[in-house]
């Protein structure tokens, strides 16, 4: 049996904007946690790249290093603590700015903000020296500079080459960070108006998934029978059936349904929606498509009159107009359908 490493250092530190979390990020980090008692994992950039907010940062080190200190900062977050502090705020230096100032930065971050010292940064970047001299001048406590794997040979990537294009780099992302770069993309549609026929159809186009539509797979089970309180269950689960989903989802995932629909079905059913329902409602995706109700309405004993579903696609109509993502109403066929969302998509891109 092989003997665990002595950790020799008490705080050590990585620092970076993690945009996105990577495997050679990963590596690093792990690697640092074999040296030290405590590591303090510390993020910020300004500014923020697409589809790697402070927000989702802070859900992937949540998920990724659980174990670890990790701090994902913003503006308003470092304005907040200064208010509690009683201290005047710094700027976050532009990511475009000096080694100098990034480095003063970090160092006043460390010590008026954090309270932390730490006993080593550790890092892949030629910068380690010079970042490890001014914290220790700052911080008045002798900092290391431990270099690892500069030549980055055990994984051979770069955050600026997967944000140049994630998709043809996904094997150097954990499934949870990869799927912060898959494009989720509602349906929208009265009943029998064909939105999970369409869903089908543009996963398997994509080679992706589908998220069907939690609702019906309840009210089949339940006879018809459902209950307000039922509303929020079908919302709270359909929004975790697609977050687990994008762990493996290619590129885009393909929806058959959103909160939206199952806040309609509160009006519908109840005459109001339910305040939390209304709030999950404006959850947000990269896209909606719009289902016509242009073809036969087919009763499978579940759904209620073709009248339902005009009143249902005029109410969907009204609710798209105020949404801020990109719309597109779709009929026709299948194939029609699917050719018409396709080309839309690709000018999306």
């Amino acid at each position: 049996m092989s003997e665990k490493p002595e950790r020799t250092v008490e705080l050590g530190l990585v620092v970076g904007k993690f945009s996105p979390l990577h495997l050679g990020h990963e590596w690093l980090i792990r690697q640092a946690a074999l040296k030290c008692r405590r590591l303090l994992i510390l993020s910020y950039s300004n500014p923020e790249f697409t589809r790697c907010g402070t927000e989702i940062r802070r859900r992937w080190f949540a998920a990724r290093f659980p174990e670890h200190e990790t701090c994902v900062i913003d503006d308003s977050w470092l304005q907040q603590k200064c208010r509690d502090l009683g201290t005047s705020p710094r700027p976050i230096p532009d990511n475009r700015s000096s080694d100098k100032e990034q480095q003063h930065f970090l160092a006043w971050l460390l010590r008026n903000i954090l309270s932390l010292v730490p006993d080593a940064i550790f890092c892949s970047e030629p910068y380690g020296p010079a970042c490890a001299t001014v914290l220790t001048h700052i911080l008045g406590h002798q900092v290391e500079a431990v270099i690892l794997d500069p030549s980055r040979s055990h994984v051979p990537i770069s955050a600026t080459q997967i944000r140049q294009n994630p998709h043809e780099h996904r094997q150097w992302l954990a499934p949870e960070v990869e799927g912060a770069f898959v494009k989720r993309i509602a349906l929208l549609g009265g009943e029998s108006s064909g939105k999970t026929t369409l869903a089908a159809a543009l996963a398997a186009c994509y080679k992706t998934l589908w998220v069907p539509e939690y609702g019906r797979e309840l009210w089949e089970l339940q006879d018809g029978v459902m209950s307000e309180d039922d509303l929020l269950k079908i919302a709270h689960e359909q929004i975790h059936r697609e977050e687990m989903a994008l762990k493996s989802a290619n590129r885009y995932l393909f929806c058959d349904t959103s909160p939206l629909t199952t806040a309609g079905y509160g009006l519908w059913m109840f005459g109001h929606i339910d305040p939390e329902l209304e709030e999950l409602a404006r959850r947000s995706y990269d896209a909606i498509v719009l289902c016509k109700p242009d073809f036969p309405f087919v009763q499978d004993g579940f759904r209620r009159e073709e009248a339902f579903r005009d009143q249902q696609h005029a109410w969907y109509q009204d609710q798209i107009a105020n949404l801020a993502c990109p719309v597109l109403e779709v009929g026709g066929n299948e194939s029609e359908r699917v050719s018409s969302v396709a080309s839309w998509l690709a000018t999306l891109e």
